[in-house]
Parts: C-alpha cells; structure tokens; sequence
C-alpha cells in the first residue's frame, strides 16, 4: 500500500521532524501532517516544507478527530521518548509515552481509514542484566522484565501494539526496536554523556554497546512506512564497541565509579542539567546489550549503512569533540599500566 495521508506524531524532535520532511518531499504522498504537544525549532519547521503542523496532544482523545478529519491512511508513531524534560519530566514523560500511545491506537482503531502503523520503539525492551545473552533476537524476552523508566514504557507501549494488532488485523503493523541513536545531529542521553568531558563508567564492568546512526534510522523508518513490512524488527548497527573503547574514540577520560557510588554520581549529573540518567540506562551503562539484526537484512531488506564504530566516529568528528590529552600520552599511560600489572602476575 502506497500510503497517501501519513501523520507523524513526535515531530518536534529531530526523529519525527525530519522524517516528517522526507515524507513532504515525497511527491507520491498527498499529505503529511506532524503531530505535537510544541512547534519544531524553526529551521526544521522550515527543513517539513508543505508538512502541516499540527498542535495536539495524543494523550487527549482529541487526536481521534485529527485522524478522522483528515483521512489519515498511514500512522507513524515516532513521540516515545527516553528523554524527560523539566523537573517533572519523568512522569510527563510515562504519561506521553504509555498514555499518549493508548489514546493515540483507540484513535486508529475507530477509523475505518487506517491501513498501516509503523512504531518506533526501542531495544531496551530485552533490558540489561548479567544473565542476558550474548544477542537478543525478537523473539527472546527479558531476562528481568524493566522495572521503571522507559525500558518499562516500552515493554508496555508494545503490548499496547500488539493488542491494536489483534483487534484491527487489516492494518499493517511494524514495530522497530531501534539500538541506541547516534550520530552529529542528534540529542540523546548517550551523545551528552560521550560528549562528557569525565565520563563516568561502572567500575569492573566493561559494556557491550550497539549504535545506530540517526540517517540510518529515519531511512528505516522511512522504508517501513513506504512498504508493506509487518512485524517485529530489531534495528541496530553491525559490530560493537566496549564502552572504554568509545569513550577513547571520542577523546574523554574514563571515570570508574564504584557501583555503590553509581547512584550519587547520576544524581550529581541529573542536578547539573548534564545527563539524566534513569535507573535502566544505569544497567544498560553496566551490561550493555547487542541485538541480532538477520531479520532486518534478509526480511525487511535493508541494511544499516553505517557500522556502531562508524556511525560512532562520525558522531565524535561531527561534533568536533576533541581530546582532552593526546593520543601518544593515553598510549603511554596504558603501556605504563600494563607494564605494571604484567610484573605483579
């Protein structure tokens, strides 16, 4: 199905603004319409073109009407977020998120119009533990489900999903369960806190990390909305980088903080404006998790463009960050360190 009408909700944030503006350039799509709470910053609200802007609220069963209304064929439901903002960002945050998403599928569900739903969801949904597999395929669960947070919302927003899919099997539903995002563009938790001039690591662990460049993101969001591609897809860079190689890579000094201290230090960080780390993005930082893209390549038919390390570097030269020492001293310092620890064996 070539969709004609698409809504896109979350497009005050770079994911759905800019994937608002390829769908406008699209000539073979009548309409686009964005979807949020607040406008887009100007220069993308320029960069949409003849996507409408559109100041709602999914939470309210108003979002109903604006499908309704303007014959929406096509729903992209790009808004779940892992970013609160404010004070009392993390129960707005839930509420947009879990709420948000339910009236946002009763909406779809009431009209006769809607033919297909893409979801942006994410792979904190497998969580993080020392008991996790070496990957995730999309048919494996949690080991220990998400407690709070917006693994938690996740977990939930696809139940949701999955319940819509039941209930309307004439649409068309793709749920993506993307990596974490990075790239030069792009504001998330993980580029501010890479972006850290200290960065601080759980001391004796190491994570396995697994990125996806945000081009490559919206190319496959993109895809899902442009093609009949239904089901459960995990989404995420070939390769991994341990947690101390990138921090390396992008020039910072590692900080090990002893796991008792862990919650103190993210509390410092969250009170400084610098990083807002929530108890789930403290276990990714400790376990990591890598996912098993086949589904992506062979069933969906695309692959990522950028590797995790690519897409990793180009984040640190687009951001231009810089070491804070040179290279040949860290150099130094390891041979230093290694030497050391070879002659107390």
């Amino acid at each position: 199905m070539t969709p004609k009408v698409v809504l896109v909700t979350g497009v005050s944030r770079f994911l759905g603004g800019h994937l608002a503006a390829r769908f406008a350039a699209n000539p073979d799509i009548e309409r686009v319409l964005g979807v949020d709470t607040e406008p887009p910053p100007r220069d993308l609200l320029r960069r949409m073109g003849r996507a409408e802007f559109v100041r709602a609220d999914i939470r309210n069963p108003l979002i109903s009407k604006v499908i309704s209304t303007a014959n929406v064929d096509t729903v992209v439901h790009a808004s779940v977020t892992a970013s609160p903002a404010g004070p009392t960002g993390r129960t707005v945050m839930k509420e947009m998120n879990v709420i948000g998403t339910m009236q946002l599928l009763a909406a779809c569900q009431k009209s006769p119009k809607v033919q297909k739903l893409v979801v942006k969801s994410t792979s904190a949904v497998y969580g993080s533990s020392s008991r996790d597999p070496a990957v995730f395929t999309e048919d494996m669960g949690p080991k220990d489900l998400p407690s709070s947070g917006y693994a938690k919302d996740a977990v939930e927003v696809e139940g949701y999903v999955r319940g819509f899919g039941r209930r309307r099997p004439d649409v068309n539903v793709t749920t993506l369960r993307f990596t974490n995002f990075i790239g030069p563009r792009i504001d998330t938790v993980l580029t501010r806190y890479f972006a850290l001039p200290v960065v601080p690591t759980v001391m004796g662990y190491d994570a396995r990390v697994q990125l996806l460049h945000s081009e490559d993101a919206l190319a496959v969001l993109e895809r899902a909305t442009l093609h009949d591609l239904p089901g459960v897809f995990n989404v995420g860079g070939d390769g991994v980088l341990l947690l101390s190689q990138a921090i390396r890579r992008a020039g910072r000094l590692n900080l090990p903080v002893p796991s008792g201290a862990v919650p103190t230090v993210g509390g410092f960080f969250r009170s400084a404006r610098l990083v807002d780390f929530s108890p789930d993005q403290m276990r990714f930082l400790n376990w990591g998790r890598v996912v098993d893209t086949t589904l992506l390549k062979k069933e969906f038919g695309f692959t990522p463009r950028w590797t995790t390390q690519q897409a990793f570097d180009d984040y640190v030269s687009g951001r231009g960050l810089k070491p804070l020492i040179d290279q040949e001293t860290i150099d130094a310092a390891e041979r230093g360190i290694l030497d050391a620890a070879a002659r107390f064996r």
